[in-house]
């Protein structure tokens, strides 16, 4: 009976998005001998009004898994997706925050509703096609300690995307591409000769795809026209209100009596928000550095380890995505935590997400307060 339950495949639930990441993801795991590999579609919430390509995508999804002849399943978790992602992302906006909805969307919907509901139908793990490597360090019997780090391709590690995982869900995950690059991931999909190897790679919000952010808004959040001020605090325009507009912001700000962009005239950025006073102050790159933060405060903290960082120690950090990783330490008051960077940094938005990085090793993060 022993012998019989080591040689048990373990049965692999691959969220298959109908893209090359996701359909590599299941092709190489499918090329594994103890493995049965189980490809799942998860059906999010979509905006009425707003064209998506979600059939296609599944169709797409339901063509890989036939090629490699795996089992096919679509997830629906449109009322999950609404609730965490699109219902978030309306407050966050209304109150004058900039949200991180790919975030919220792998904290609760694809390694916390996928997961749960792969593992009540007898998943021993699930995988993903992101771009980050996994490493767990045995500790005892089935216990697991399990370390995230920056991907192969740097130009396309989602190690930013994943602060909030915990090890209770680690332990169950498997990403197969943190060592592939991109173009090698290509390449395999051609050898693979999988259907989509030579599809587009998706820009949008997490399962919606790509909108205007701004007119999906004014649909749920009334505008409140205000002013535009100039870096001296002079009016220089009008805009829509607020909460459409995030810091660092510089296409589609409003309309303002500066001719941005013109020869000899810079380009203005948001560098400021007001929402109490409901206006915007903008600023031409040569004025933004008055606006740089050097302390950042961070709430919502989630460590992967369980345990604070070491705070005499420098780490590294980044507040968006694809960011150069900024040198910095960790200062913690009572029960607030700031992180204190070498170098001040510009657009600092509230909402938006902190990653602190142990050199290679992804530590967690928090939202920036």
């Amino acid at each position: 009976m022993k012998s019989q339950a080591k040689n048990k495949k373990k049965k692999i639930f691959v969220g298959m998005s109908g893209g090359v990441d996701s359909s590599v993801t299941a092709a190489l795991l499918n090329k594994k001998r103890n493995y049965d590999v189980y490809g799942v579609f998860i059906r999010g919430w979509y905006p009425s009004g707003i064209p998506c390509t979600w059939r296609q995508d599944r169709r797409d999804a339901m063509r890989v898994a036939a090629l490699l002849d795996i089992p096919f399943y679509t997830f629906d978790l449109s009322r999950e997706y609404k609730k965490h992602i699109i219902d978030y992302m309306i407050k966050e906006y209304a109150a004058g925050r900039t949200p991180n909805p790919d975030i919220m969307c792998n904290k609760y919907i694809k390694f916390d509703s996928f997961l749960n509901k792969a593992l009540e139908i007898g998943a021993d793990h699930i995988a993903t096609g992101h771009y980050i490597k996994i490493q767990n360090l045995k500790r005892k019997a089935k216990n697991y300690n399990s370390k995230l780090k920056i991907a192969k391709d740097i130009n396309k590690d989602q190690s930013y995307f994943l602060w909030t995982l915990t090890q209770k869900q680690l332990k169950y995950c498997l990403f197969p591409l943190g060592d592939y690059s991109k173009p090698e991931v290509r390449e395999m999909a051609k050898k693979f000769k999988l259907p989509v190897a030579n599809k587009r790679d998706s820009q949008g919000l997490c399962f919606v795809g790509e909108f205007k952010m701004e007119d999906f808004l004014k649909e749920h959040i009334k505008p409140k026209p205000g002013k535009i001020l100039d870096h001296e605090g002079k009016i220089i325009g009008d805009h829509n209100g607020v909460q459409y507009y995030t810091v660092g912001q510089r296409h589609g700000i409003g309309r303002t009596c500066l001719p941005a962009g013109k020869a000899g005239v810079e380009p203005l950025y948001i560098v400021e928000k007001n929402l109490k006073k409901n206006t915007l102050t903008v600023a031409p790159k040569s004025k933004e550095r008055k606006y740089y933060k050097s302390e950042i405060k961070i709430k919502d903290i989630n460590w992967l380890s369980g345990e604070l960082p070491d705070t005499e120690k420098t780490y590294q950090a980044r507040i968006r995505y694809r960011q150069t990783l900024q040198n910095c330490k960790i200062e913690k008051i009572k029960t607030d935590i700031k992180i204190i960077f070498e170098e001040p940094q510009k657009a600092v938005a509230a909402g938006q997400s902190l990653v602190l990085y142990d050199n290679e090793e992804m530590l967690g993060g928090g939202i920036i307060a």
